[in-house]
């Protein structure tokens, strides 16, 4: 029976490996790459989604579930993705006196704020560590969410505040999204100078990150490329 169990759990594993290496899967295509058959797969993927770990989507392709996020974030204790960007935020607010924003995947359809660092001007956005907020319709959504971004970053006026303007680029490795650094700052001093100034500084400070982001951190990123 141990053996059985072994067995099983090493089947379930490996389709849920599958899952969140590829991001999306059909049926047919998880059963072929574990060389388990449809229907043997369909039964574990089912326990999977029963247990959050998977979830079909519209299409009804299998697509990382809730919970493999809430568990690799929690395994990494979110630190860290926060230490690698850390000290890039502080160098944004050092040159832009505005408040910085580091933000992952969390629950289908929304993103959440994992560390802030607070501006330095006297009107500034407030800090909102643990919020969480809209994939749609938020830069830091649209980052998250892998959408084309001709000018390189992701630019929501409005998203979660209605006075609020945010500046959003994602954080890569190996062609995985880990996150979100977000420049957010009241609308008006969110001038078109302003924010393609900030673009650039975004860019820059997550170009130097590349070269750094561990393969731990590659669990954050499940999902394809993947406002506040």
């Amino acid at each position: 029976m141990a053996e059985v169990a072994t067995r099983s759990a090493e089947r379930t594993l490996a389709l849920l490996a599958v899952v969140c290496d590829r991001g999306r899967v059909t049926l047919s295509e998880a059963a072929r790459r574990t060389d388990l058959s449809p229907s043997t797969s369909l039964r574990l993927l089912r326990t999977l989604e029963m247990s959050g770990f998977v979830r079909r989507d519209e299409s009804g392709e299998y697509v990382p579930g809730g919970r493999i996020f809430q568990l690799g974030l929690r395994a990494l204790s979110q630190d860290s993705l926060v230490d690698l960007a850390w000290p890039a935020m502080g160098r944004l607010v050092d040159q832009t006196g505005e408040s910085v924003y580091l933000s992952v995947r969390g629950q289908p359809g929304s993103a959440t704020y994992i560390a802030t660092l607070e501006g330095t001007r006297a009107v500034r956005h407030r800090t909102w560590t643990g919020a969480t907020i809209p994939m749609e319709g938020t830069a830091a959504g649209l980052v998250l969410s892998g959408a084309p971004l001709p000018r390189g970053f992701a630019v929501a006026e409005g998203g979660v505040e209605t006075d609020a303007t945010a500046v959003a680029v994602p954080i890569r490795s190996e062609g995985r999204i880990l996150g979100a650094i977000s420049i957010v700052a009241p609308s008006f001093r969110c001038t078109p100078g302003a924010i393609a100034d900030w673009g650039a500084l975004l860019q820059a400070e997550t170009a130097d990150l590349f070269s750094v982001a561990t393969p731990e951190l590659d669990a954050v990123g499940s999902g394809p490329e993947s406002v506040t």
